[in-house]
């Protein structure tokens, strides 16, 4: 059985003493809780140690949002798999829509990164999704399979079933559009089929695809209610205890 994951990505936000505080809310929030989900907090680099010191990762995982793709050498303000996973944490975001268009990371740049991640043992979360402009060409679904295909399926089956996807609908982030709970489903049912095409239906069975659209507690419900939707990668929700908890709560 796949896992069910909430994951929050708090992005460029919070300074370090409002993180740590942030960590810790979320953190006490679970300790009352026996969450039908496993919840991950991606955090800034600058974060990572302090919060891994002030939360019970038995109960909330820790991430990065994102590694380098070399280990180590002279890449000057970089930051490596083994960095982040010398911090206690056990996940990183990688191929999130920001750094594919603000940064220009590219298929081969992704590649390196998630071998790295999966060598210190970090599980990535790997996103992919289209922009406005494919969604109105109906690429949606070739842009969608190509980015899966090309940053991925050089893993072999074991390497792959030690990642987590993220579909993002960029097209209906900040665009004043939004996903469906349908549109969701149906790009989900078709990411598990690119899957099922490559390692077999079992793999694709066992793979965990969270929804990164606008994921609020007012309609997480209805998107985790979707078979093929196994949780959500929350940006801004997660930046409030109050509202990652809500979300965190619509799979109970």
């Amino acid at each position: 059985m796949r896992k069910k994951i909430v994951a929050g990505n708090w992005k460029m936000n919070t300074t370090l003493p409002q993180g740590v505080e942030l960590a810790k809310e979320v953190n006490d929030a679970l300790a009352s809780r026996c969450p039908a989900c496993d919840v991950v907090i991606c955090v800034p680099f600058t974060h990572l140690a302090p919060v891994a010191g002030v939360i019970d990762q038995t109960k909330l995982g820790l991430g990065a949002e994102n590694c380098a793709d070399h280990a180590s050498g002279a890449y000057t303000g970089e930051v490596s798999a083994p960095m982040v996973a010398s911090t206690g944490a056990t996940y990183v975001i990688l191929g999130h829509s920001e750094r594919r268009q603000y940064y220009g990371e590219t298929a081969e740049t992704l590649r390196n990164k998630v071998a790295l991640a999966l060598e210190n043992n970090l599980t990535p979360i790997f996103c992919i999704g289209e922009v406005l402009a494919e969604r109105e060409a109906g690429s949606h679904f070739d842009v969608v399979k190509a980015q899966i295909e090309e940053g991925l399926f050089n893993l072999s089956a074991d390497q792959f079933s030690k990642i987590i996807l993220a579909y993002e609908p960029v097209w209906a982030i900040g665009t004043g559009k939004t996903a469906t709970d349908d549109q969701a489903q149906e790009m989900h049912a078709f990411i598990r089929s690119v899957i099922a095409g490559k390692y077999g239906q079992e793999v694709a069975d066992n793979t965990s695809i969270l929804y990164g659209g606008s994921c609020k507690p007012s309609n997480a419900k209805a998107l985790f209610a979707k078979p093929d939707v196994d949780g959500g990668l929350i940006g801004g929700a997660s930046l409030k205890a109050d509202d990652f908890m809500g979300i965190v709560d619509a799979w109970n």
